[in-house]
């Protein structure tokens, strides 16, 4: 009944914060209401006060900063003298600068957004359907979150105690290539004769040069991490500083007088964020409180005998969730009940949680409330109807990615165990 009244809450357009926190009012109105208004406020503040949840808003900060020094266009030029002599060329160039841009922003919502300005009237251009180039722009995105660093990993990383955010990064990589490769061999096979067979190709050691110093912060960042000579919130802040010196110092794209805006919008994206963050806090403590995780781990123990009957079942679970709610408030919603569960099946944390994070993603292309729909029709301006009906293919594409790092849990795991994790 809690479950339904959430989703009731959000399905009516509540903000999913203030839904969790109206659920918790209906389920604490049966006991000492004072005290748990009391408790509850405290865990609310208490979720949001966190050292290594600083690392979020300032990724965030060094993507609006990417965003606003120019950068997208070095990515693509860059994808461009990589994959862009391929059959369907700017089609790939669309799927692989997803791949560089993964490791700037960390977010699918900001990669649809910055990329798709500039892919999908282009790919228009070149011959390519408009809703055409707006699917495949928002199921492209989908890799932003998986390959690091990754704003949906340090939250499933500080959700769960004993879960590492670098182990997850290194967990991530695999399966965001294997993604990449899955939409680029559909887009060769049964997208080659939508548009220009090849992009069209400018100076390759040009753009080299000049996408090299944007494609090197990622690798900047989670290589220090991996060492242990940063955190992660240390080499967010570290992304921060790379992204001012590209940004004003080098390219010159940033004026000073623009840092205030740009402060401003990275200030309110993360606000949204932490506020859910110190709502879902409240929630898992109520639910502990109560014992609720204790009796589903219970209870699917007695019911579920196999590992791989408990991954399927996740994975029904996680689809039919991720198309009513966004994936970062699903993480923190499902992943306290599920990671107990999963560890005393034995399954592996680290693949347990690529799965979770992978199958949540795909939730942000599917209809009715996928954002980055959303925001690829807003960019293109060709309606939902169109959009969803070129997103099906590939959406059949990571599914099949999905079930593959499921059941073969070795990509997932095969890079942590190599570097010690």
């Amino acid at each position: 009944m809690i479950f339904i009244l959430l989703v009731a809450l959000v399905l009516l357009g509540v903000p999913f914060a203030f839904a969790i926190l109206g659920t918790l009012t209906v389920l604490m109105s049966t006991g000492d209401l004072p005290y748990h208004i009391r408790i509850v406020s405290q865990q609310f503040f208490g979720g949001m006060e966190s050292f290594p949840l600083l690392a979020i808003p300032l990724f965030i900060l060094a993507g609006e900063l990417m965003n606003e020094a120019g950068i997208t266009h070095r990515i693509i030029n860059l994808a461009t003298a990589i994959v862009g002599r391929l059959k369907a060329g700017l089609a790939h160039v669309n799927i692989w600068a997803s791949v560089i841009f993964a490791g700037l922003s960390g977010s699918a919502i900001a990669d649809t957004s910055a990329l798709g300005r500039v892919f999908i009237p282009s790919m228009e251009k070149e011959g390519y359907p408009r809703d055409f180039a707006a699917a495949l722009t928002a199921a492209s995105s989908v890799i932003g979150p998986i390959i690091p660093p990754s704003i949906p990993v340090i939250i499933y990383a500080l959700t769960v105690s004993g879960v590492s955010v670098p182990g997850l990064f290194l967990a991530g990589i695999v399966p965001g290539f294997l993604l990449a490769l899955g939409l680029s061999i559909y887009v060769y096979f049964f997208a080659g004769d939508l548009g220009a067979t090849q992009s069209r190709q400018q100076s390759r050691r040009h753009a080299l040069l000049h996408g090299l110093l944007p494609a090197l912060m990622p690798v900047v960042v989670v290589g220090a991490i991996l060492a242990g000579i940063v955190t992660p919130t240390e080499a967010a802040a570290f992304a921060v500083v790379y992204a001012l010196i590209l940004g004003v110092v080098l390219y010159r794209n940033i004026k000073l007088v623009n840092l205030p805006g740009i402060f401003a919008r990275a200030m309110r994206d993360s606000a949204v964020i932490m506020v859910i963050m110190g709502s879902v806090a409240a929630a898992n403590w109520v639910l502990t409180f109560n014992r609720i995780p204790n009796m589903l781990t219970e209870w699917a123990l007695m019911s579920i005998d196999t590992q791989w009957t408990f991954l399927i079942a996740v994975i029904l679970l996680l689809l039919v969730v991720g198309l009513f709610l966004e994936g970062i408030a699903a993480i923190l919603v499902l992943v306290p009940i599920l990671h107990p569960i999963a560890m005393a099946l034995g399954i592996d944390p680290l693949h347990f949680g690529i799965v979770v994070i992978f199958n949540l993603m795909m939730g942000l292309i599917t209809p009715p409330m996928g954002l980055c729909l959303f925001v690829a029709d807003s960019v293109s301006g060709v309606g939902m109807g169109p959009i969803i009906r070129r997103i099906l293919p590939m959406l059949g594409v990571q599914f099949l990615i999905l079930l593959l790092i499921t059941f073969v849990p070795a990509l997932v795991t095969f890079l942590p165990r190599l570097f010690g994790y």
